[in-house]
């Protein structure tokens, strides 16, 4: 993997520069070539690639955090990158840049996780990441992690812009134990039903994030990130 903004392609000019955050937890390379893939089918020039430099990231026109594993593991993993915290903090908040979170990478936008201990996360989405309990109708305890497909439930008109061509139904591919508890209701783009709702789509601003994979959910992923391409929040 590449440390710096190296483009996945040769860069033109006029392209949309896409930094991948690299907090040493996700799935990289399945991320870029899904990005790419999203890129050519709505016809976007990208200089894409994988980064652990902040200077990437203040450079970037979007900025997508992957993330997998733990949610400590990840948001140290995120803060032992030297100003890279602040360099989010400086393009995101201030400069208003396009983010999209993916799995853990979407949990450490909240204000904390309860997973191996309290680690304070980014903040910038309401709530907590804490343990699923889900039960069947009978009242017993489905298995964690929730893995596999499921379906997204949004509303068919309103929808957030990253959710454009999609009907409620679409199956996404999940796989997790935490999920988002105590949010604000008005940053809930998605949800999905594990033994009751499950968060699976924040958005809040030019911030938003998806509890499942975009990179392993097909046609719907790719929608979403061709959609996340063309978003001027």
């Amino acid at each position: 993997m590449s440390t710096d903004l190296a483009p996945a392609r040769p860069a033109t000019q006029g392209s949309m520069r896409i930094a991948v955050v690299d907090p040493g937890s996700g799935n990289l390379a399945s991320v870029l070539r899904a990005l790419e893939r999203a890129a050519g089918s709505v016809g976007i020039a990208l200089s894409a690639g994988i980064t652990r430099d902040p200077a990437d990231v203040l450079a970037a026109d979007r900025i997508i955090l992957p993330g997998q594993g733990a949610f400590a593991a990840c948001m140290r993993g995120l803060t032992a990158l030297p100003g890279m915290v602040a360099a989010l903090e400086r393009r995101v908040l201030r400069d208003r840049a396009p983010l999209l979170g993916i799995c853990v990478g979407m949990q450490i936008l909240a204000e904390r996780g309860l997973e191996h201990g309290v680690t304070p996360g980014l903040g910038w989405i309401g709530g907590e990441i804490a343990p699923m309990s889900p039960r069947d109708a009978a009242g017993d305890p489905l298995p964690l992690p929730q893995m596999g497909w499921n379906t997204l439930d949004f509303p068919s008109a309103d929808a957030h812009p990253l959710l454009a061509g999609l009907t409620p139904g679409a199956h996404a591919y999940f796989v997790h134990s935490y999920a988002l508890a105590g949010g604000d209701a008005a940053q809930i783009a998605a949800t999905t039903d594990y033994g009751g709702p499950v968060v699976a789509l924040v958005a809040r601003g030019t911030i938003a994030g998806t509890q499942f994979h975009v990179e392993k959910s097909g046609e719907t992923g790719l929608a979403i990130l061709a959609n996340f391409l063309r978003w001027t929040p």
